[in-house]
């Protein structure tokens, strides 16, 4: 059983990870969780990114999820919505690749193309 403190830790870690879901920011992260895409990993893909962006504290990301977006071949994929920019599409992602997008993409706004797989212009 757990201790009333253990609960309040707990419950205060599940508020942070929801709001990092739902808040209307300038970055979206939007991680495809589909059969194949949870078969290949993205839920480790989801976790990273929860995890990271929570640490750095970039309260100005929303993270979500999506189903199948028809790139199996390419799972785990992730799409990065920056505001004012294209939509980019980055595929074959692991939460190793995780930290280099937040670094360069996200936070330093640069693409990081060797893992690029589709740009929506």
């Amino acid at each position: 059983m757990k201790t009333l403190e253990e609960l309040k830790k707990i419950r205060e870690k599940a508020q942070a990870d929801m709001k990092l879901r739902s808040t209307g920011t300038r970055v979206k992260v939007i991680v495809g969780m589909g059969t194949s895409g949870i078969a290949m990993g993205a839920r480790d893909v989801m976790k990273a990114f929860l995890d990271e962006i929570g640490k750095r504290n970039l309260s100005d990301v929303q993270i979500t999820q999506t189903g199948e977006k028809g790139l199996t071949s390419m799972e785990p994929v992730v799409d990065i919505v920056i505001e004012g920019k294209s939509a980019v599409t980055y595929g074959e992602m692991t939460p190793e690749k995780v930290l280099k997008v937040i670094e360069e993409h996200i936070i330093n706004g640069n693409v990081v193309n060797e893992f690029v797989v589709a740009v929506d212009k």
